[in-house]
């Protein structure tokens, strides 16, 4: 289920833990929902390239979706559509580790 309104961006920005790496941002918030969301703006490039960065934050996320729960947003940065997917996933990894340890 992700995440819709202004509201629930905001609380979740305020109120969260926050991971950041070179390709995206992670913010966390520990609570019973499992919800996601992915956002790319057009600091990325064109339409092509937004899409292809939401697929893979998309494609990290539902690796371990199953062994998660909490609210999760992830915020593309520029770099991303330059990088290879296994580099991603172990910065996702890494990420997912430690705000989850905090």
């Amino acid at each position: 289920m992700p995440l819709s309104s202004q509201k629930e961006f905001r609380k979740l920005y305020n109120n969260s833990k926050k991971f950041h790496t070179q390709f995206f941002v992670l913010f966390y918030h520990d609570d019973n929902n499992r919800r996601f969301s992915v956002i790319a703006s057009k600091k990325i490039g064109n339409a092509v390239k937004r899409n292809f960065a939401k697929r893979r934050l998309r494609a990290l996320f539902i690796e371990v979706a199953d062994k998660v729960q909490g609210s999760f947003v992830l915020v593309a940065k520029p770099d991303i559509v330059d990088v290879s997917f296994e580099k991603l996933r172990y910065l996702f990894k890494k990420s997912l580790k430690k705000v989850l340890s905090w």
